[in-house]
């Protein structure tokens, strides 16, 4: 059995290596490498990412954390993704119910301690979820903002112990919307809705004129990542 010190060090040797490879190549190295012990994590603002990796594994897993705080468009994406490519939608459910939680902690829990509720709503079913993969990938961007200038195309996660890519990692935001027109990339209708990032439904706002793409999520509050990435 491959050990975390050496899944690590292949971590650490393919994010020099494959820094200026595609993301295709990314990917089609994540297949050879873990064969169906690899999967795709999808917040479901668009399909660019489950369309890229089912081109190189048809039937990957694509997790999808359902909070139960979604917009109804946000599960349309998800459904939707499911229905048109060749992919197997996995949806992860928190331990307790919205009103399961409430009951135990009172409601609006996303109001008074909001990465308390990223971590019993999103966090803790991915960490339950990866449990039975060797990698997993996600739609980080550099471009992002700049906490995530740093990302790598392939990282190590030593908080999961699995290994981490980020295929497109250094596209652009043009290099996105090219990809969404050339392939007919499935998009989440809130981001023509003047929303910049799609979170739960409580805590995400359109956003106002100047603002960066993430500055709907979590506003006022000092927030900025959910805590899957950190």
């Amino acid at each position: 059995m491959t050990t975390s010190i050496t899944m690590r060090q292949l971590a650490e040797q393919a994010g020099r290596d494959l820094e200026e490879a595609t993301a295709l190549e990314i990917l089609g190295w994540a297949a050879e490498q873990f064969g169906d012990e690899w999967c795709v994590a999808s917040s479901m603002a668009d399909a660019v990412l489950p369309h890229l990796a089912s081109r190189v594994r048809p039937g990957v897993d694509v997790l999808f954390s359902d909070t139960g705080y979604h917009f109804a468009e946000t599960i349309g994406m998800r459904d939707a993704v499911a229905a048109t490519l060749p992919v197997t939608v996995r949806t992860l459910l928190p331990r307790r119910t919205v009103a399961e939680q409430d009951a135990e902690r009172g409601p609006r829990l996303h109001a008074r301690n909001p990465n308390l509720c990223c971590a019993l709503r999103k966090v803790e079913p991915l960490d339950r979820a990866l449990e039975r993969y060797r990698a997993w990938a996600t739609g980080l961007r550099r471009a992002d903002s700049a906490t995530r200038a740093g990302t790598r195309v392939v990282e190590w996660d030593a908080k999961r112990g699995v290994i981490k890519l980020n295929p497109i990692a250094t596209w652009t935001d043009a290099q996105v919307d090219d990809y969404i027109a050339e392939h007919g990339i499935l998009v989440n209708p809130l981001l023509s809705d003047g929303y910049g990032s799609i979170g739960c439904a409580p805590c995400t706002r359109r956003l106002r004129s100047g603002e960066d793409t993430r500055d709907g999520r979590w506003a006022g509050t000092g927030k900025s990542e959910c805590g899957l990435h950190v």
